[in-house]
């Protein structure tokens, strides 16, 4: 078995930006193939001998996914799945396994995991598993990015605007929330066009889509 490894600093890369394929194996021999591989098609590559060593690296907030043995020495990469999710950390898996069973797989995936090969692997199935795994990765931080956008932006509001705006999405018109408010028509109409502003709102569907996003309930009409 090679002795091959890669040195590991828990600060990690401040300056990746790009893909990041993590590798957890306790087989050095192991560990060296996919980083060979993996930097093939361009792929930056950390690889660790634990899973201790994987959870002390600084990781950047770029799309991500962990390739992990399902027998590591000493512990269960199953196991290890469920720590990762308690440490918080959010990157989809790739199991790997000389030794997996039906109920293993079915576990790993109803866990999250989205794929599970059993060595030895195809080079084209662990290329084609890992670039799934970025991609899903990648549609989740989209995702996370567009929601802490969208909740800047509502905290920005005036509370008179959020006031507006839970009106705005009941669908009630600027005269009828002038009503509720007591508020000039015409205030309303500031208050509502600074809110589509503010939310980037293209239209008031757009704007009770991004109220549901928010979790904003629309406000009831009070009067008869």
């Amino acid at each position: 078995m090679s002795s091959w490894s890669h040195s590991k600093s828990p600060q990690g890369s401040a300056e990746q930006k790009g893909p990041v394929v993590y590798v957890v194996d306790d087989d050095a021999s192991i560990r060296m193939a996919l980083d060979g591989l993996l930097r093939s098609v361009g792929l930056h590559v950390e690889t660790f001998e634990t899973s201790e060593a994987f959870l002390a690296y600084a990781k950047n907030n770029v799309p991500s996914c962990l390739v992990l043995d399902v027998r590591l020495r000493g512990e269960s990469g199953l196991t290890f799945q469920e720590q990762i999710e308690k440490n918080g950390v959010q990157m989809p898996i790739v199991f790997m396994t000389g030794h997996g069973d039906i109920a293993m797989t079915v576990k790993a995936m109803k866990a999250g995991a989205v794929d599970f090969l059993a060595k030895p692997f195809r080079d084209q199935d662990m290329l084609d598993a890992v670039s799934a795994a970025l991609a899903k990765d990648g549609e989740r931080l989209v995702a996370e990015q567009s929601t802490a956008s969208l909740q800047a932006a509502y905290a920005s509001l005036t509370s008179r605007e959020r006031e507006v705006m839970s009106y705005v999405v009941a669908g009630l018109m600027n005269k009828q929330i002038a009503y509720e408010l007591n508020l000039s028509e015409v205030t309303v109409k500031v208050h509502r066009g600074q809110v589509m502003r503010k939310l980037e709102a293209r239209s008031v569907a757009d704007l009770v889509r991004k109220a549901e996003s928010l979790g904003i309930k629309p406000q009831s009409k009070a009067s008869p």
